[in-house]
């Protein structure tokens, strides 16, 4: 699995993770949560183009359950916010099976951000340096 080359830590600001849905699919479930977690554990906001599924999401979350230590890892913060499905969306679209799974999903570590506000096509979030 190609790792992201981590950039040397600069004190004045935050490092932001964008991963395509490309790079995503070619992933494992398992290697997917290990990417994210990686991630957030050293201090980045990661941004996923197309979210994870409904049980990677939980797996994200139960996994990070466990790794979680009060001096060295908090927690993370997760905000999702679907895109929209084209032809495809609406309540037509999830009776039949055809709801679009793209969604944009901002996850980062839970002592650096805080969601300011959500609403179904907008996040703003409060980022802090450690």
């Amino acid at each position: 699995m190609p790792e992201a080359t981590p950039e040397p830590e600069s004190p004045d600001g935050v490092q932001i993770d964008l991963i395509s849905g490309a790079r995503m699919e070619k992933l494992r479930s398992m290697e997917k949560i290990r990417l994210i977690l990686d991630g957030v554990r050293e201090g980045n906001i990661v941004i996923l183009e197309e979210g994870l599924s409904p049980d990677e999401e939980s797996k994200l979350i139960e996994v990070t359950m466990t790794e979680i230590s009060p001096d060295e890892f908090n927690g993370i913060e997760i905000e999702t916010y679907p895109t929209t499905g084209g032809s495809s969306g609406g309540l037509f679209g999830k009776l039949i099976g055809r709801d679009s799974p793209k969604k944009l999903t901002v996850i980062g570590p839970a002592n650096q951000i805080k969601t300011l506000h959500k609403d179904e096509d907008f996040i703003s979030a409060l980022v802090s340096r450690k």
